[in-house]
């Protein structure tokens, strides 16, 4: 569905309503009545002569009734929309899922090289401003395991090999061998490499002032 078919539909309702609402206004100008129930009772029991004339009311009071009933109702259900409170029918409070494939989704990237690699089917995007501002995410990752467990094989190392043209690398590297196993990959991929070692500074990059 194009955009401009989809915004038609999506407005089509107020279009109506601000319709009878002017045709509305305009006949209740000519009802007779000792009081405003009166004539709103007369307005209702004769509502159908409004449409004898389909034309709308070019009346300026009309008018006003007409979009001041639309912004009223486009008023009312932003707070409803805004105050809504997502219920899980037929689930128990608290309860918990794993979550699936069409769970992350929204928050992955269609360029593969700008997400954060979590797991083998996880990512997450590093665009920090996404077209829906709703899926953006702190890129913040705590990687929790013992030694030789695999943080820097299974997480550190994929994600140095993503290699996006819009991002830095600030890498601590104690064992210094990511330098050693990553550093021409990275070269290759047009990265300026620069080491900082407090262990040694003779293979540490210096800058004299």
């Amino acid at each position: 569905m194009s955009k401009v078919k989809k915004q038609i539909l999506l407005n089509l309702p107020f279009v109506l309503v601000f319709y009878f609402l002017d045709k509305g206004a305009w006949l209740y100008r000519y009802c007779v009545g000792d009081s405003i129930i009166e004539k709103l009772m007369i307005l209702l029991i004769n509502f159908g002569k409004a449409f004898q004339n389909p034309l709308l009311s070019l009346n300026i009071q009309d008018i006003c009734i007409g979009i001041l009933g639309v912004a009223a109702l486009k008023g009312y259900l932003y707070y409803r929309r805004k105050n809504a409170k997502k219920y899980r029918k037929g689930v128990e409070y608290g309860s918990a899922r794993w979550g699936t494939a069409k769970d992350i989704e929204p928050f992955v990237d269609p360029v593969f090289e700008n997400n954060v690699i979590l797991t083998q089917t996880e990512r997450l995007t590093m665009n920090s401003r996404p077209k829906e501002p709703k899926y953006a995410r702190n890129k913040n990752v705590i990687v929790i395991g013992g030694s030789g467990s695999g943080k820097t094989r299974f997480y550190v190392k994929p994600n140095l090999m993503q290699m996006s043209e819009k991002v830095s690398y600030v890498v601590t590297d104690p064992k210094g061998t990511i330098v050693i196993e990553c550093g021409k990959m990275l070269k290759d991929g047009g990265y300026k490499i620069k080491v900082l070692n407090t262990i040694n500074f003779k293979k540490s990059m210096h800058y004299n002032p």
